[in-house]
């Protein structure tokens, strides 16, 4: 067990404010009952010291080891005690400390408003221990017992306000830490459910083809069994690289994927076979003058094809699809749109239903990092349209009109 959770430290450091506060309060009794007790008097400024003077010196100073629980009452009894004590007419320096110490406790435990009528309440106090000033002095000892009151508030108040800083700060940083823990596990749930749903939705197809056509048609069956295990394989791959990420508290998952391939738009061709495979038709075309994306902005825009891909295998398979991808001066723009002609399964949800789910959740969340927009809805013409628009941080940039087209 470390030595710092060990339960006798533990009790140890509860108990040492304790611990400090009679060691403050019978240090100055004892202080304070000696100086009463040798302080010369030649002129008999002062009343004899006697029992009495004993015993409020007592019960101003022991009453101080209670000060933090209840500084107002503490307040309120060393008060009475000292104005007790300066009337009787002792030595009244020895007395002033203790009601010192109790305004300071105040002013640092409790609001201005109660903290400035008790510091009026102590300055009545002191104000009335002047009267026992030595000749020639009445002036300077109101002045001094004014500056002493203001001082003990003035330091007690910003005590205050220093505790209440610390703690700001340390509820600010605890709220801090619980949205980054949050922001990590969205980003994780994002990262799982890109990995896992479009390769899972091939996977699933190509899993129902293969046994649809095991017996009438071999050679069909072989195929959809190996873009299963293609797509079993490049999911692994992709769970493995954000876990190696997450196991060494790196930064987001980024946008290489294994063996140093790039997850983006320049994998577009891998992601648009693989559903083609699946028996979704997808036509390809990029217009303006391609250029490198910033990888999160290119794996941004890979991720929102890579879900619309997925939303149409799961609800519209078989239907054409065109993915459109536009490379502007200082920004780029992908769109998706499936004729919805395709066969829905009965357990699907169909038209607007799509656009609910995790799916949609996460390309936004994606666009919203890097300032962009995505649109989900059914396109006028019939089918679904998803596009995406993403400001390009570039310098300069033409935007040429050339247009390369694929067809697959």
């Amino acid at each position: 067990m470390h030595l710092a959770t060990h339960p006798a430290t533990v009790r140890l450091r509860a108990g040492l404010p304790v611990v400090g506060e009679i060691v403050w309060a019978v240090g100055s009794l004892w202080i304070s009952s000696t100086l009463l007790h040798n302080w010369p008097d030649p002129n008999g400024y002062w009343r004899d010291t006697d029992g009495l003077a004993y015993g409020l010196l007592a019960a101003i100073y022991l009453p101080l080891v209670l000060r933090r629980r209840f500084p107002v009452a503490v307040l309120c009894g060393t008060g009475l005690c000292v104005a007790a004590y300066l009337t009787l007419g002792y030595y009244h320096v020895v007395a002033v400390c203790g009601l010192a110490t109790a305004l300071y406790t105040v002013a640092s435990l409790r609001p201005r408003r109660v903290s400035m009528r008790c510091a009026a309440g102590a300055l009545v106090v002191f104000l009335w221990g002047t009267r026992l000033a030595e000749p020639g002095i009445g002036a300077l000892s109101v002045g001094f017992v004014t500056v002493m009151t203001v001082v003990c508030w003035v330091v007690g108040d910003g005590a205050r306000r220093l505790r209440e800083l610390t703690r700001r700060l340390r509820l600010e940083q605890e709220e801090k830490a619980r949205r980054a823990v949050m922001e990590e596990r969205i980003q994780i749930a994002r990262e799982l459910h890109d990995v896992i749903a479009h390769h899972v939705s091939v996977i699933s197809v190509q899993t129902g083809l293969a046994s649809y056509v095991f017996s009438s048609d071999p050679p069909t069956a072989r195929r959809a069994l190996d873009t299963v295990g293609d797509s079993a394989r490049e999911a692994l791959a992709e769970m493995r690289r954000m876990l190696v990420v997450l196991r060494e508290e790196g930064p987001e998952p980024g946008p290489d994927g294994p063996s140093g391939e790039v997850q983006g738009l320049g994998r577009l061709d891998e992601l648009v076979k693989r559903v083609g495979e699946a028996g979704v038709p997808v036509d390809v075309r990029v217009t303006g003058t391609a250029y490198v994306l910033p990888p999160g902005i290119d794996l941004c825009a890979y991720r929102v094809v890579q879900e619309a891909l997925t939303n149409v295998i799961k609800h519209a398979p078989q239907a054409p699809t065109t993915v459109r991808v536009h490379y502007g001066a200082d920004e780029v723009r992908v769109r998706v749109k499936d004729a919805g002609s395709g066969r829905t399964p009965a357990h699907a949800p169909a038209g607007p239903g799509r656009a609910t789910g995790q799916g949609l959740i996460g390309m936004r969340e994606r666009a919203t990092i890097y300032h962009g927009t995505v649109t989900a809805a059914p396109a006028p013409e019939g089918g679904f349209e998803v596009s995406l628009r993403v400001p390009v941080p570039r310098p300069g940039g033409d935007d040429a009109d050339a247009v390369r087209t694929r067809r697959r």
